[in-house]
């Protein structure tokens, strides 16, 4: 038996039972794999068991562990912090960048993006304030996602956050409410070209809560690859 059936599947149940808690639809939820440093041995017994969407941290550990995954049709997230220096390896490499916090950033994506082409992208907000996390301010994203909205290279499709970390769970719920609040207000905007139908938030410890905020994408790694290797 796959080892990584059981764990998905418990994730899976847990994902859908926060749904049926607030009135959601199970389906209105995805799961991101966070595989970053895991083998991509691991990844194919992940894809094998079903799961066929993935999040890493790092190009250079993206770069060389796609290059060793036998399964294939599998979609890959950024969702660490991007240089701009590894935009033009990023862009090739994944099918969403999750970790877009500047317009700098954005503006590279845009200029190493194929003609005719646009990267999916989620603009991270730095909704607790910290200053050793990457994102946006919140009151600096309206101003930035219209210069953003400009850009053809990319494609807007919503928001991502990474916010303080808390023993208890419960307590990052007001960071997912703010979150899923700046969402509403930057849809009321109605910005051409711009998306926001994807609220990335909420990770193995959290995730549940996330999603009765409103989440549409968790991103768990240890709860279905267990602890991390670094």
């Amino acid at each position: 038996m796959n080892p990584l059936s059981s764990p998905l599947h418990a994730i899976h149940d847990a994902m859908a039972e926060a749904c049926r808690r607030v009135g959601r639809c199970p389906d209105s939820v995805q799961l991101l794999a966070v595989s970053k440093t895991q083998s991509a041995a691991i990844v194919d017994q992940a894809a094998m068991a079903g799961h066929t969407v993935f999040g890493e941290n790092r190009v250079q550990e993206a770069r060389d562990k796609i290059a060793l995954v036998k399964e294939k049709g599998l979609v890959w997230h950024l969702i660490g912090p991007l240089q701009r220096n590894k935009v033009k390896v990023a862009v090739g490499l994944f099918q969403m960048i999750q970790s877009v916090d500047s317009l700098e950033l954005a503006q590279e994506i845009h200029r190493r993006m194929p003609p005719g082409k646009a990267m999916p992208i989620l603009i991270q907000v730095n909704v607790g304030g910290e200053v050793q996390k990457s994102g946006l301010a919140p009151g600096d994203l309206e101003n930035i996602l219209i210069a953003m909205a400009r850009l053809p290279g990319i494609s807007i499709q919503g928001l991502m956050t990474v916010p303080p970390l808390f023993e208890d769970p419960q307590a990052t719920r007001p960071y997912f409410r703010a979150l899923a609040a700046l969402s509403r207000s930057m849809r009321a905007l109605s910005i051409p070209g711009v998306s926001m139908d994807t609220l990335s938030m909420g990770m193995s410890h959290d995730f549940e809560v996330a999603i009765e905020e409103g989440a549409t994408m968790v991103r768990v790694g240890s709860s279905l690859f267990g602890v991390r290797n670094g």
